[in-house]
C-alpha cells in the first residue's frame, strides 16, 4: 500500500537542524513541523533557541510559539497537532519536514504510538512534590527505576517531570510506561518517514552548546524568565525546561550567576548526549555530518527522497 512521505531531521541541540531544514525546504517545496517540546510555548524564545524570522527565510513553520506556558501540553496533544500540520502541508502539495530533538514527540509520530491520556492524580502529585522537597529527587528516581528500568534509562537523575510521569502512570494504571508504549504501537504509522539525524564530533558539539548558552545570556534569558514569572500565574511544564529551571534557581538566590551559566551548559551537554543515545536506536536512520558540507547533506536527503518517491 502506498504511504505518503515525510522527511524527519533530528539531532542533538545546537547541531544545525534549523539551517539544514530551511535550505532543504527551499529546494523541495517543503514546510516545517517543529518537534520540540519547549519551542511550542509562547513567550519562551531565547531559552528554547526558536528560529528567528530571518532564519526561517519565509518557510512556514508549524507548532512553534502556539501554546500558553500555563497549559500542560502532552505528547498526545503534540501527536494530534503534528498530524494535523502534516495533513495541511500534504494538501497544499508540499513536503512535510519534521524537525527537532524531542525524542518522545518524534516517537509518537514515527511509531504511531497511541497515548491513553492519564488524568493527573493531584493528591499523589502532592505526595511526590513533598518527598522531592524533603529528600530530593534521588529516592523518587530509584523508585521509578525499580518500577520501570527500561524507561528510566532515557532519563537523567534530575528530570523531575519524567520521573514523576513514570510513577504517576504506574500508580494510575498498574502498568509501566514501557508496557503501555508496547501495547500502543500495534498500529503501523500512516506515513513513510525518512529519518535523518545530524551528528558531529562530541567536543565540537559541546563547544557549540557552550557558545549558544553564552549568547542566550547576552540576548536576555534572565529577563525572559523574569517576564514569564510576572506574566503567568502557573507554569506547570514550561519552567521545568532546560535553561529555565536554572535561571529560576539563580533568581531564587540558590546559586550564583556563574554557577547558573555553568549548570545550563553542563545540563545541555548531558541532554545532547542523551538525545544521540535515544536516536541511535531508530531503525533505518541515515546519519548526516553536522560539520560537513551543507549542500552534501541536502543531496543525501534528496537522493533518498527521490529513490523512495520513484
Amino acid at each position: 500500500m502506498y504511504k505518503r512521505k515525510a522527511i524527519v531531521i533530528c539531532g542533538p541541540t545546537a547541531s544545525g537542524k534549523t539551517k539544514l531544514s530551511v535550505e532543504l525546504a527551499k529546494k523541495i517545496n517543503g514546510e516545517i513541523v517543529s518537534c520540540d517540546s519547549m519551542q511550542i510555548y509562547k513567550d519562551m524564545t531565547i531559552g528554547t533557541a526558536k528560529p528567528t524570522e530571518e532564519e526561517m527565510q519565509g518557510i512556514k513553520h508549524y507548532l512553534i510559539d502556539c501554546v500558553s506556558p500555563e497549559i500542560r501540553y502532552s505528547v498526545a496533544d503534540y501527536k494530534k497537532d503534528a498530524i494535523s500540520a502534516i495533513e495541511e502541508i500534504i494538501l497544499k502539495g508540499k513536503v512535510p519536514i519534521i524537525v527537532g530533538g524531542t525524542g518522545l514527540y518524534l516517537e509518537s509520530l514515527i511509531y504511531n504510538i497511541e497515548y491513553n491520556e492519564i488524568e493527573v492524580d493531584l493528591k499523589y502529585r502532592e505526595e511526590l512534590e513533598k518527598i522531592e522537597k524533603e529528600e530530593g529527587l534521588e529516592p523518587l528516581y530509584k523508585k521509578a527505576e525499580s518500577i520501570d528500568p527500561e524507561a528510566i534509562k532515557k532519563i537523567s537523575h534530575n528530570d523531575k517531570k519524567r520521573i514523576f510521569r513514570i510513577l504517576e502512570i504506574y500508580k494510575s494504571t498498574g502498568k509501566t510506561k514501557t508496557q503501555l508504549e508496547i501495547e500502543s504501537r500495534k498500529n503501523k504509522p500512516e506515513y513513510d518517514f525518512l529519518l535523518f539525524c545530524i551528528t558531529m564530533d562530541r567536543e565540537k558539539l559541546y563547544e557549540r552548546i557552550n557558545l549558544r548558552v553564552d549568547l542566550m545570556i547576552k540576548a536576555g534569558l534572565i529577563e525572559e524568565v523574569k517576564n514569564l514569572c510576572k506574566k503567568y500565574k502557573e507554569l506547570p511544564t514550561a519552567l521545568q525546561g532546560l535553561g529555565y529551571k536554572e535561571v529560576v534557581e539563580y533568581l531564587d538566590g540558590k546559586i550564583s550567576k556563574e554557577e547558573m551559566i555553568e549548570k545550563i551548559k553542563q545540563e545541555t551537554r548531558r541532554y545532547a548526549k542523551r538525545q544521540l543515545t535515544w536516536f541511535r536506536k531508530y531503525d533505518n536512520l541515515i546519519w548526516l555530518d553536522g560539520l560537513g558540507d551543507l549542500q552534501n547533506n541536502i543531496n543525501i536527503i534528496l537522493e533518498e527522497y527521490g529513490e523512495k518517491n520513484n
